[in-house]
């Protein structure tokens, strides 16, 4: 089995035991990572960041959006609750405006009502 099959297959097992990976990829520049639902992205290089994007893809019925942005060093942020109709995507900013040490993990995790519908998190390096 190549590599790529056996993430896959890894993943697919996760998700069928609604087990959460959250283990992500290091950032050494700006980027996008995504997790189910929900999507961060960042515009800064390295460790300093100004802003952080969430999305939160929505189904075909209205919810309530929010979500949560922190990093394991103590920094966290709450977004703002929208009313979203059916197929939008919720998009929200958090505004870090600082520099992390090396290593930290920057995670969000998004919500439709009360349900936790995804957690992508990255790593910060120079």
């Amino acid at each position: 089995m190549n590599a790529h099959k056996l993430i896959t297959s890894i993943g697919a097992a996760a998700a069928t035991l609604g087990i959460v990976l959250a283990s992500g990829p290091s950032a050494v520049a700006d980027g996008k990572w995504c997790n189910n639902s929900v999507c961060i992205e960042t515009y800064d290089s390295g460790t300093y960041l100004g802003r952080v994007e969430v999305s939160v893809t929505n189904t075909n019925q209205p919810h309530s959006i929010r979500a949560r942005v922190w990093t394991t060093d103590g920094w966290s942020a709450h977004t703002k609750t929208e009313h979203v109709d059916a197929f939008r995507t919720y998009r929200d900013q958090a505004y870090p405006q600082r520099h992390f040490p090396a290593g930290t993990r920057l995670c969000a995790e998004g919500f439709r009502g009360d349900a936790s519908v995804g957690l992508p998190c990255v790593t910060l390096t120079n």
